[in-house]
């Protein structure tokens, strides 16, 4: 309770502090909407269906791709912490494509799928992988070898040790590595979003350029405070419980 009321004072007073900066009129109400204007385009596109279309168009897309990114990421870093050779080669490639960024991989998915929803998928995949793959390996690499021995010790051998005793203890730094992969999974799609127009479904990207294009800043600071929202939503829905049952499994919880 105590940290609802710190975030909520926090929170409140950054909008007086907004409605102030407005109310001197340091800026042109064009570039600096009032909180109440904000709101009201937040309130007429929930009521007209704009909005919640627009959420669950790019939600669907960042689930999808997102989990697909998991599904390749997650045994290509098994397979790049067990191999040498694959460490030197997709290893190589995987730390140098993670600091690409999101942004570069719109031209290429236009190139080879068109504006369509191909490119979307492409995008977000590309954002999620290889954040996925560097942290399975950094955390399979940095198991104690002890944990390994001594399963060995007990019978345990071959797909049984991997599934078993080491991706468990690597689980730490996975979930680290899907956390960073959310989070770049976000941007690419945001970014294939602004600069793809898919007819199939307009997502919150494409409301937040338009709100660009018509000088609508009422709409654009409101799509990113939805963007923000869905964002903290994530990280306490999935990711935070996710991460304080590992510390509570290792020993790690704050007492």
């Amino acid at each position: 309770m105590k940290r609802i009321v710190k975030a909520s004072i926090f929170f409140i007073a950054l909008v007086l502090i907004w409605e102030g900066i407005y109310a001197a009129h340091i800026w042109s109400p064009v570039l600096v909407p009032s909180p109440a204007s904000v709101a009201r385009y937040l309130i007429d596109a929930a009521r007209d269906g704009t909005l919640a279309s627009a959420t669950l168009v790019t939600v669907r897309r960042l689930v999808t791709g997102y989990a697909f990114g998991i599904a390749i990421g997650l045994p290509l870093g098994l397979l790049t912490a067990r191999f040498n050779l694959v460490r030197d080669t997709l290893g190589l490639a995987a730390l140098g494509l993670q600091g690409l960024p999101s942004v570069c991989w719109v031209p290429l998915a236009l190139l080879w799928f068109g504006e369509t929803e191909s490119a979307m998928f492409f995008v977000v995949v590309m954002g999620t992988v290889w954040s996925v793959i560097i942290a399975t390996e950094t955390g399979v690499r940095n198991i104690p070898p002890i944990f390994a021995r001594a399963a060995r010790t007990m019978g345990s051998r071959g797909l049984h040790t991997w599934l078993r005793v080491i991706l468990p203890a690597a689980l730490p730094a996975v979930v680290g590595g899907m956390k960073q992969g959310w989070a770049f999974a976000w941007r690419s799609l945001m970014a294939a979003e602004i600069y793809v127009t898919v007819m199939s479904g307009f997502g919150l990207g494409s409301l937040l350029h338009y709100g660009r294009e018509l000088n609508a800043m009422d709409q654009v600071i409101g799509i990113m405070f939805v963007l923000l929202l869905i964002g903290l939503l994530a990280d306490r829905v999935f990711f935070s419980p996710w991460e304080r049952m590992l510390r509570h499994r290792w020993g790690t919880a704050a007492k």
